[in-house]
């Protein structure tokens, strides 16, 4: 049996469509990589067998990798206020004392949106080396309650 362009598409809209069923965003660059397959093959009907799946494989290698490289932001890369929600209920140290309507410091034990210090307020009187939980992030200044 030969492999006709229209088997590659089909492939790769089915591997697509699998990717529903797994929720892990992985699935679907093997599916892209299969209808470009498709599609080289219907440009390039002579293309052996081999050839088909080496375009396959390194199509997807590299859908992949772009995923990971170009299209998804690293974490450590965020700036400040696109990801709040990551901070809110982590809990840090306080480096320098927190009273009331005055800023302190707090540091958390691996880096949070890029920074391990933020400058902190709260309403209760905080000392050094007090734990407290963030409960808001208002730009660069997190809100802290004792722990």
């Amino acid at each position: 049996m030969e492999v006709a362009w229209w088997h590659w598409v089909v492939l790769g809209i089915l591997l697509t469509l699998f990717e529903l069923v797994i929720p892990a965003f992985f699935v679907v660059w093997f599916g892209f990589g299969a209808a470009f397959t498709g599609l080289i093959l219907l440009v390039f009907p002579a293309l052996p067998l081999g050839g088909q799946v080496l375009v396959w494989t390194l199509a997807s290698l590299a859908m992949v990798w772009a995923w990971f490289r170009v299209f998804r932001k690293d974490p450590v890369r965020t700036r400040v206020g696109q990801s709040t929600g990551q901070l809110v209920g982590e809990v840090g140290l306080v480096t320098r004392e927190v009273r009331p309507f005055q800023g302190g410091v707090i540091r958390f034990q691996k880096p949070m949106l890029g920074a391990d210090t933020w400058n902190c307020r709260s309403e209760d009187y905080l000392k050094v080396g007090e734990r407290a939980r963030v409960l808001a992030v208002e730009g660069n200044i997190v809100t802290v309650c004792r722990d």
